[in-house]
């Protein structure tokens, strides 16, 4: 046991998501337990608020007018005017309509359930080769889980194979430097990746200008193209590119790597998904509410509104709660339990209203395929070493687990 209920509660007395305790990183969920039960908008440390209650998230989430999504005001103090100030205030996940509108409406144009079948063909021989290619002892998160969203995202923004290495680290230093207090590091490192994702990008788009693929299955095709009048600008393509990479890429290899390290530690949910393997539907969606992949969100109010019984002002800043929201009791049954057949589970991994995931369906079929393949291959995997976690609060996910496949 990482936390004892005095700990986890006095944690949540001094909760302060600048200054967070090593446990917290390793085992965050007494503390949003003893959250919810005590304080269920708490108001911390530097005049923000953090909400853990499933009922608190959904009221924001569909209130798209009166909490905003778009991060200028809260970002430009901490990162300045650089590369990653530009990027995360251009990417669809934090604007507002207009370019919200637009960008979703092209990428969801692309991300069609045809377009999703489509690629399953592919997807799952890409799950059996790099099945196929692993030794007895192996890493489950470099040989498997974060191989194959690189591999799905570049496909579908048709990325050369030989120049998709750089992905994933440029994702991991992006994505990291929105931890709500990065370190100069990270944010040195954020910074470096977005400028260097970006000069990639540039000439990847010139390539595809002038000799564009099919837009039905090539994303940045489509993006170019447009629909109607709907047109991108040179840096809103680039940076939603940017963000549709990250995106894709970050959150599905945690999905893959969080469920099979969960079912590591739930042997009697593992049995119960191999001996009835068409419980792979609703398993996925009980390890995205599990372990979410994405633990936080944020939205700033734009005038004056009550949440939780708390009277808000315009300008207050939020942080969504999302781990915590997917383990309240007054939502889920048993929520601290694995359940891989839970019904219903309206879990909030993939937000919910106007800025719902568009590409929750292809996480979906990525997650049953990797899954569902490995188990009937490898039934008996078993961790072989202390797996290493991503040591973050924002993005919940790991970096090595070590296996044993038998």
């Amino acid at each position: 046991m990482i936390w004892s209920p005095g700990e986890a509660e006095q944690a949540a007395r001094e909760f302060d998501l600048r200054r967070l305790p090593p446990k917290f990183y390793l085992d965050p969920y007494p503390v949003y337990r003893a959250l919810r039960e005590a304080e269920p908008v708490k108001r911390l440390p530097d005049g923000s608020l953090f909400l853990s209650a499933y009922d608190d998230l959904v009221a924001v989430y569909k209130d798209t007018v009166a909490f905003s999504s778009d991060k200028r005001e809260e970002f430009r103090p901490k990162y300045g005017d650089g590369p990653l100030y530009e990027h995360h205030t251009t990417s669809l996940v934090f604007n507002d309509p207009p370019l919200h509108t637009r960008v979703r409406k092209l990428i969801s144009g692309a991300l069609t359930p045809r377009a999703i079948a489509d690629l399953a063909p592919d997807l799952e021989a890409l799950v059996e080769s790099l099945l196929d290619a692993m030794e007895t002892h192996t890493d489950l998160i470099e040989d498997f889980a974060a191989k194959i969203p690189v591999e799905v995202i570049g496909n579908l923004l048709a990325v050369p194979r030989a120049e998709r290495g750089p992905l994933r680290g440029w994702s991991l230093a992006i994505l990291g430097a929105l931890e709500p207090v990065p370190t100069p590091q990270a944010l040195k490192a954020g910074n470096e990746a977005v400028a260097e994702m970006s000069a990639y990008l540039e000439g990847l788009i010139a390539e595809r200008r002038k000799a564009p693929g099919d837009p039905a299955r090539d994303v940045l095709t489509r993006l170019l193209a447009g629909e109607g009048e709907e047109r991108l600008s040179a840096k809103e393509l680039v940076h939603n590119c940017i963000f549709l990479l990250n995106a894709g890429h970050e959150t599905t290899t945690n999905l893959i790597g969080n469920a099979l390290a969960t079912l590591c530690a739930w042997p009697g949910e593992r049995r119960r998904l191999i001996d009835a393997p068409d419980l792979i539907g609703p398993a996925i969606e009980e390890f995205l509410r599990f372990e979410s992949s994405n633990q936080l969100g944020n939205r700033r109010a734009t005038r004056e509104a009550e949440i939780g019984g708390v009277k808000l002002g315009p300008g207050q800043l939020l942080t969504l709660g999302i781990g915590a929201a997917n383990r309240d009791p007054r939502q889920f049954r048993d929520p601290e339990r694995l359940d891989v057949a839970r019904s219903p589970n309206r879990h909030l991994a993939f937000a919910a209203g106007a800025h719902q995931c568009a590409g929750l369906a292809l996480a979906r079929l990525e997650g049953r395929v990797a899954i569902g393949r490995l188990l009937a291959r490898f039934p008996r995997f078993a961790l072989s070493g202390e797996p290493t976690l991503g040591g973050r609060a924002r993005f919940r996910g790991y970096l090595k687990l070590p296996a044993r496949l038998d």
